[in-house]
């Protein structure tokens, strides 16, 4: 409001020379408007929103106690300071005024002084307390944008040491943003929302972080691993927990959980742990198939790749075996949208630019 703008106000009473008062102390400082009765009252101040409302009690039909009722009720206008203005001075009408919302209380017959001094202690005091709200919604909006902008750079972060991760496995870096978005597919199939499927697609690019503390000699062997190799590979869910550690930040509580998991198996012959069945979290079981999927279907330099019918054949196979029957039923659900994914974030797709959406 410009220094040169008047508050406006709503004077509401049923009676003339009661209005003609409280006009006549008000309106060489204020914009008043009238109501003379309280359905009038609620249609002014719903449309005009005055500053400050002068509310008389006793009227006919609705009267003052409903209209402030009314009026807090509303979100338009439940902001506006009300004063009741009333020849009643019981402390149990005042005790019922003040429940109601209103911010203040002045007995007929009225002194102008008071008047004065109370219209402006409460516009005062309600154009502070806008100023804040509005100070408070925009530090609000600073600290979510801030917070936004914090989220993305981790969830970019966890996506680059997932890819460093593939990188020692000899691959391009796209297998953990086809999983990513394998798992979300799955996780939003499987009743996630969408919020939670958006964690699932990131903590699951770190599935495989423990293979960085696995040697090369075992890592990138091209032929069959002997047995003790093989126990060797089956330490790094293990390490990849160690090393996402324990934080509060849901998406890397996600992470450690499927880092752990995802080699479990639901008939409980998988690793590290030989968890089973829905012992196994829902993380752990939906990434599982993403990677067995997305790692048959590419060459790794002990096979060629298989094809997408192929792959899901297995996968269908080693239902209530490997995968979650349920989750393996969802996935073949899916399959439009898996050979989509397959095709957008192939290995002849890795760019800088790239990322998971």
């Amino acid at each position: 409001m410009s220094s040169t703008e008047k508050n406006s106000l709503l004077v509401v009473d049923d009676t003339p020379e009661n209005i003609d008062v409280l006009c006549g102390i008000l309106g060489a400082d204020y914009t008043v408007k009238i109501a003379n009765n309280g359905q009038l009252a609620l249609k002014i101040a719903s449309a005009q929103s005055p500053d400050l409302i002068l509310l008389d009690v006793m009227m006919p039909g609705m009267d003052g106690y409903e209209v402030c009722r009314q009026l807090k009720k509303n979100e338009a206008t439940r902001h506006i300071p009300v004063i009741f203005v009333t020849a009643r001075g019981e402390v149990a009408d005042e005790t019922l005024g003040f429940e109601l919302g209103a911010a203040d209380y002045i007995t007929k017959p009225v002194s102008p002084p008071i008047v004065h001094a109370r219209v402006r202690a409460h516009l005062a005091l309600s154009n502070q307390r806008r100023y804040l709200e509005h100070l408070v919604a925009e530090r609000t909006s600073e600290l979510e944008r801030s917070n936004r902008q914090l989220e993305k750079t981790h969830l970019v972060m966890l996506q680059q040491l997932g890819r460093a991760a593939d990188y020692r496995d000899n691959e391009t870096g796209m297998h953990i943003i086809r999983v990513g978005n394998f798992s979300k597919l799955l996780g939003l199939a499987s009743g996630f929302m969408e919020s939670q499927s958006e964690l699932l697609m990131y903590a699951s690019m770190m599935h495989d972080i423990g293979k960085i503390g696995i040697p090369d000699h075992v890592l990138l062997k091209p032929g069959k691993l002997t047995e003790d190799e093989f126990e060797i590979i089956k330490k790094h869910p293990e390490i990849g927990a160690q090393i996402i550690g324990d934080h509060d930040a849901e998406v890397l509580k996600m992470a450690k959980q499927i880092a752990l998991t995802h080699h479990e198996k639901w008939d409980g012959q998988g690793y590290p742990h030989g968890l089973g069945g829905e012992n196994i979290p829902i993380t752990g079981r939906i990434v599982a198939i993403a990677d067995v999927f997305d790692a048959l279907t590419c060459i790794r330099p002990y096979k060629r790749a298989w094809s997408i019918e192929s792959a899901l054949e297995l996968i269908v196979k080693e239902a209530g075996r490997h995968f979650d029957p349920g989750l393996v039923k969802l996935f073949l659900g899916l399959e439009t949208e898996v050979r989509q994914i397959a095709v957008e974030y192939s290995d002849a797709a890795d760019t800088p630019q790239k990322m998971a959406g």
